[in-house]
C-alpha cells in the first residue's frame, strides 16, 4: 500500500476529484495548506533587498490531498493527478508518494487492502 500525496493549486481541486473518480480513486482526503516554493510567495525581490528583514514573503493558498492505494495503481494516480495539475507554470505542486505500513477499518476491523477498498 501507498500513500500519495498532492499538493496542488486551490482552482484545480474539482477537475482533479473528478479526474480520480473517473480512474476508480474516489476515496480522497483533502486538507486546506499553505506554503511557498522557490519563488517565496510570488514576491521576488530585487537583489538588493535581499536581507533579513524582508516580510514580504508570502504563503500561497493551496490544497492537500491524501489518498491511500494499492501498489500497482500508484502510476495512474501520480498520472492523473500530474496531467490535470500541469501548467508549466511556477506553482503546479508536487506530488510524494510514501509507504503505508498497516490500514486498519475501525467501523468492521478489517485490515490491509481490504480497509482501503
Amino acid at each position: 500500500m501507498k500513500e500519495v500525496l498532492a499538493i496542488i493549486q486551490m482552482n484545480k481541486m474539482e477537475s482533479t476529484k473528478d479526474a480520480l473518480e473517473v480512474i476508480g480513486i474516489p476515496s480522497i482526503t483533502v486538507y486546506k495548506a499553505s506554503g511557498r516554493g522557490k519563488q517565496k510567495g510570488l514576491q521576488i525581490p530585487h537583489p538588493s533587498q535581499l536581507d533579513s528583514s524582508n516580510k514580504n514573503m508570502k504563503f500561497i493558498p493551496k490544497r492537500m490531498i491524501s489518498i491511500m492505494v494499492e501498489d500497482e495503481f500508484v502510476p495512474a494516480v501520480v498520472a492523473v493527478i500530474t496531467k490535470v495539475n500541469r501548467t508549466g507554470n511556477f506553482g503546479d505542486g508536487r506530488i510524494f508518494v510514501c509507504p503505508v505500513e498497516e490500514s486498519v477499518r475501525i467501523r468492521t476491523g478489517e485490515r490491509g487492502s481490504v480497509a482501503i477498498s
